[in-house]
């Protein structure tokens, strides 16, 4: 076991355990948007660092290894002024309208990215509709690498997608950038569920915000085990109006992991063939 100080707050961890490990450990709500349990630590984001006493830099929470003696401090001004200037930096670069989570950061910051100016945005870029499955909307687009680590080593192994060009020119891209369909994809949905921002997004969950009909706080969620192997993935349906709008995965799950394939995830239109009423 390790024995470290969050906050002046004596926290033990196990050996291995990271810094956000501890930061849990003592009930410190640490903002992170690229990191997620079943993925590798990318240190993408850089909001969840915190100071480290003798560290001339702020250090990642996420990836940095606790050791015995540390005294990490989670909310002083220096931690704070570096997690507000960069959700401003992202929120003035992408759109942020999808991604609760990041709006909520820059909330509890203060961060203000109108400062930027208003047409401050890099990434704007028309929306990607290739395939009847999922849409990529890279205007919204944060970089955290989580779709990246998922359809690589951590999950799918497909390696459809990586991180192409660089500075203001990167961008994530299928091989040779050649149209979703045309490429490696197995369109297992790993992505989507693990995207932060609503990047990537269920067809019908992008055809109802597009009407103005998607009504997340009327959904209801039921869990329930996949039908078409013995393998045994949770489900968690997700129900608007009696239909279902979108299938994930519990990141905590034992058999998933929060992962599915082609036909967890997007194989449900089966339970919505209803006979016509009088037939």
């Amino acid at each position: 076991m390790v024995e470290l100080t969050v906050d002046g707050a004596a926290v033990t961890v196990p050996d291995g355990a990271t810094i956000l490990d501890a930061c849990q450990r003592a009930g410190v709500d640490t903002p992170t948007l690229c990191f997620l349990e079943s993925l590798t630590p990318v240190n993408a984001c850089r909001v969840c660092v915190v100071e480290l006493e003798g560290s001339r830099v702020l250090v990642p929470a996420c990836a940095r290894r606790a050791e015995s003696g540390m005294a990490v401090a989670t909310d002083t001004p220096r931690v704070r002024r570096s997690r507000k200037m960069v959700l401003e930096f992202l929120a003035s670069s992408v759109d942020l309208s999808t991604a609760p989570e990041a709006q909520r950061y820059c909330e509890r910051y203060g961060a203000d990215p109108q400062r930027y100016g208003p047409t401050a945005q890099t990434v704007t870029q028309p929306v990607k509709i290739d395939n009847a499955l999922y849409v990529r909307d890279y205007a919204k687009c944060i970089l955290c690498y989580k779709c990246v680590e998922a359809c690589g080593t951590d999950a799918q192994n497909t390696f459809a997608i990586a991180v192409a060009g660089r500075g203001f020119d990167a961008h994530i891209s299928t091989e040779y950038d050649v149209p979703l369909p045309d490429s490696a994809c197995v369109y297992c949905g790993n992505c989507i569920g693990v995207c932060p921002t609503g990047a990537l997004m269920f067809s019908t969950e992008y055809e109802l915000r597009q009407r103005g009909e998607w009504d997340e706080a009327n959904q209801t969620q039921t869990d329930t085990i996949c039908s078409y192997c013995g393998v045994g993935c949770t489900l968690t349906l997700h129900v608007q109006e009696n239909e279902i709008v979108k299938v994930t995965s519990p990141v905590e799950n034992s058999v998933t992991g929060g992962h599915l394939c082609v036909k967890g995830r997007f194989g449900y239109q089966y339970v919505q063939n209803r006979p016509d009423d009088g037939d």
